[in-house]
């Protein structure tokens, strides 16, 4: 429902006609800021025959992308039963992954394992995505850390292994006040301030939210580029898109909702589902932002029940579970986390067979 109202709402802006039937209606930006207005609106609908149209709001959200539109978090592959780090494969799975629709590949973050994995480990994944990719696509650095010290050493080594970016996930189980978490991320952007970087709220696996307000002022950093917000909170998305400047962006941290964030001024998703439907979720985000809604909204319910089963689990054990049903040999998750269960695997293997997947 949330999806579909927020839709709707999107659509009237993106639609000519009479005016008396819209809500308060963009009058553009002012000194960068998003402002409303019901004088002189830019985009009005009628309740009849409308023609889609590409505006400024559909645009909002795309400026200056650093990152692109589909940002997918790699699972790491491991050899045997975890013991070891299968270099080769991820060579392999991260070339194809930008061949298919991925604009970023995110390396050791939360669908990578990154609670598990040595920092030398880390660095080796960064330096042999980062030569597989060949260009192809940009490749982003997991540095994050609940310790100030470490996240600050693991960014500089992303800079010195020439990658495009790095992601920081709100600082963990140690529970930072605001002021911390600020001071946190601005010690981490400043130590390389040419690298840009995404900051990752993501309170359920944290422990703590990253307020809206904490997020804009952050925002002010020069290299501070991207959000991905996790929190599931569609208010405080539109609390961070009001609050922040048109070229911050807003990333989903749930594929489910992808679409619905983009009508609130959000440039795409950091994506597990990218792994099997890279393509589609960037025709999903062209066709909305091209002004075609249904078409989007079509493509988002097709794949939204691969969305809800890639997460019937801890992530990422029911990705990698579906890699190893097409054949890709990504072992499984390292421990405490598990293989999947019969039942997950019975209903992904049904899932992407219905969906020509396998």
């Amino acid at each position: 429902m949330v999806v579909m109202f927020i839709i709707s709402v999107a659509s009237c802006y993106s639609l000519q006609g009479n005016k008396r039937n819209c809500f308060h209606r963009v009058s553009g930006f002012q000194r960068n800021k998003f402002v409303y207005s019901a004088r002189q609106p830019r985009w009005t609908c009628q309740t009849s025959v409308a023609t889609p149209v590409k505006t400024e709001a559909a645009a909002f959200g795309q400026q200056h992308l650093v990152f692109g539109n589909v940002v997918t978090a790699m699972v790491t592959p491991f050899k045997g039963n975890g013991e070891e780090v299968d270099y080769t494969v991820a060579e392999q799975l991260a070339a194809t992954l930008a061949a298919n629709g991925s604009d970023a590949l995110i390396i050791a973050g939360t669908t990578g394992e990154s609670p598990t994995l040595t920092w030398s480990e880390q660095y080796e994944l960064f330096n042999v995505v980062k030569s597989a990719v060949a260009g192809k696509a940009k490749v982003i650095a997991g540095a994050g850390s609940n310790s100030t010290e470490e996240a600050i050493e693991a960014t500089h080594k992303a800079a010195k292994l020439g990658l495009d970016g790095t992601l920081h996930v709100v600082p963990y189980y140690n529970k930072p006040p605001q002021e911390g978490i600020f001071k946190h991320f601005k010690a981490c952007a400043d130590c390389e301030p040419d690298l840009p970087m995404m900051l990752y709220n993501i309170p359920g696996r944290t422990g703590i939210n990253m307020t809206a307000e904490t997020t804009a002022r952050l925002s002010r950093v020069s290299n501070i580029v991207a959000v991905k917000e996790a929190s599931g909170n569609v208010d405080q998305f539109s609390e961070i898109r009001r609050m922040t400047e048109p070229s911050f962006h807003m990333y989903a941290g749930d594929d489910s909702l992808t679409l619905a964030l983009l009508a609130l001024g959000g440039s795409g998703v950091v994506s597990v589902a990218s792994h099997f439907i890279g393509s589609q979720l960037q025709e999903m985000i062209k066709s909305y932002f091209s002004g075609n809604v249904n078409e989007a909204t079509r493509i988002h319910m097709r794949y939204f029940p691969l969305f809800k089963a890639l997460f019937s689990m801890a992530n990422p054990i029911p990705a990698k579970k579906a890699l190893q049903l097409q054949g890709w040999p990504v072992g499984p998750p390292r421990s405490p986390l598990t293989e999947a269960t019969p039942e997950v695997e019975a209903n992904l293997k049904s899932l992407m067979k219905e969906l020509r997947l396998l």
